[in-house]
């Protein structure tokens, strides 16, 4: 199905939109202030893969589990997680998603859960899908992965497993072509989709940045998954515009500028009306603004409170 151009413009397209923008914005954020010091540790983030986050997590439903990993931030916000709250953890404030605790990698809010370790996410994210077969919810667990992942013994040991005991859980790889700063032809042989269908999980596989096309395969992937036909997996090829982390970017910045040419944004905002869609530019502008502001504003966290239960909501 193909949404026609700014004629019509649907709630759906509008919505997809301004998820998508609002984690652009609030990337672009951090990392422009990052050098600025009101930030602790690094960050990695996620800025030209908005289309994966938002096309996937648009079918999830209330108690699916999601499992990330160090590039998280579009994740958590794609999910419905505050982006006060977010911004707050970055900045090590008490008010962040887990008190200032976590940082830029480690978030857990209700049923997200991510962390910086490479690959361990795999097996967290299986043992979830179990819990959940186990206990009859009909709920599902959406594991997002990168490239760079394959590389990691226990993620196949993961992918056996979900596949032998037949697990509600859609693997999600993100192939934004690079490993850190090796590029993917340079550390994984043969074809990323092979990892999957090895084990006899069906894949999905696109090279495509409207958020559109996205949606629509990750529909039937769930689809799948949903009525208790065992793992899927969605490998979708991608790019990043930003640096591996806040700084360190070996890629020719020519390669940089060809990719961008093909931004998910104007794809998807070429559907919208264009008064409509200054007013979500507008929207979204304002609410990074502010949520930036409140977090800065907001306490520290306290070292003491470390031994205290957290009672949070972001």
């Amino acid at each position: 199905m193909r949404r026609s151009l700014i004629a019509g413009s649907s709630p759906d397209d509008v919505e997809l939109y301004r998820q998508m923008l609002r984690i652009r914005r609030f990337e672009e954020g951090v990392l422009t202030s990052f050098s600025s010091g009101i930030f602790y540790g690094t960050t990695h983030t996620y800025i030209g893969q908005e289309a994966d986050a938002v096309g996937v997590l648009a079918c999830r439903r209330e108690g699916d589990v999601v499992v990330s990993n160090h590039r998280c931030h579009g994740h958590f916000l794609a999910y419905g997680g505050s982006m006060h709250a977010l911004a707050a953890e970055l900045m090590g404030r008490a008010t962040g998603v887990t008190g200032g605790r976590g940082g830029s990698q480690h978030v857990q809010w209700k049923d997200f859960y991510a962390n910086g370790i490479l690959g361990g996410t795999i097996p967290l994210a299986v043992g979830m899908a179990l819990a959940e077969k186990s206990l009859n919810t009909g709920k599902i667990v959406f594991a997002f992965m990168g490239d760079g992942t394959l590389g990691e013994g226990v993620v196949y040991e993961s992918l056996n497993m979900a596949s032998l005991w037949s697990l509600p859980v859609l693997f999600v790889l993100e192939n934004n072509r690079y490993a850190q700063t090796t590029p993917v032809q340079l550390h994984l042989a043969g074809e990323i989709a092979d990892r999957f269908e090895s084990f006899a999980i069906p894949t999905a596989e696109a090279d495509t940045v409207d958020v559109i096309e996205i949606l629509e395969l990750a529909q039937e992937a769930v689809a799948t998954v949903r009525a208790g036909e065992g793992p899927q997996a969605l490998v979708l090829h991608t790019y990043r515009y930003g640096p591996h982390s806040k700084g360190d970017d070996t890629r020719d910045p020519e390669e940089v500028l060809r990719y961008r040419k093909r931004d998910p944004l104007p794809l998807q905002a070429e559907r919208l009306d264009p008064d409509l869609r200054q007013r979500v530019e507008v929207e979204v502008e304002t609410e990074v603004a502010e949520a930036f502001q409140r977090a800065q504003d907001d306490p520290h966290a306290d070292p003491a409170s470390l031994t205290s239960p957290l009672d949070i909501a972001p």
